[in-house]
């Protein structure tokens, strides 16, 4: 029976990334009730970027593809959009985790604001150009600065629980 219920556990908390996930894209994060014009960031950016670097097989592409489907359906952008922003950066992490010898908290910092800046601006051109949709410039950037910082945190947090967690 404490075997059972040591296995459920490992389980729950192999799905907890996929959970977050879903709960990101499902749940579009609003500060309005703080009063706080220009705070937004993409918890999705985050989660897809640091568990497709970190380990790899917690997310999985296709749940990452419907979640994109969703994110696009709450927000009401175009369908398709987030989840090929979505699969690119999961792309990225890979390519990244593929290369990289050293792993370094810095360099995977650098590399995050390099791919999010990068695929902000593909978001940008596609939707502000080809798709007449309205999207405004200094909310994108609001948007990089803060996924770029709160990344630091949800790094630095998880490394020190994922720790914890494989100490026991």
């Amino acid at each position: 029976m404490k075997l059972k219920k040591r296995e459920i556990k490992k389980k729950l908390l192999r799905q907890i990334p996929l959970i977050l996930l879903f709960l990101s894209v499902l749940n579009d994060f609003d500060f309005n009730y703080l009063e706080l014009k220009y705070f937004s960031f993409n918890f999705a950016y985050i989660l897809i970027f640091y568990f497709s670097l970190k380990r790899s097989a917690s997310l999985g592409y296709i749940n990452i593809f419907i979640a994109g489907l969703f994110n696009d359906v709450v927000n009401g952008s175009p369908i398709g959009m987030s989840s090929l922003i979505y699969l690119i950066l999961c792309g990225v992490a890979a390519y990244l985790r593929i290369i990289t010898l050293r792993k370094s908290f810095f360099k995977d910092w650098i590399a995050f604001i390099g791919t999010i800046l990068v695929l902000n601006s593909l978001l940008f051109i596609i939707i502000n150009l080809f798709l007449n949709y309205e999207v405004s410039l200094i909310n994108q950037i609001v948007n990089i600065f803060y996924t770029s910082l709160l990344y630091l945190l949800f790094s630095f947090v998880t490394n020190f629980f994922l720790g914890n967690l494989n100490a026991r």
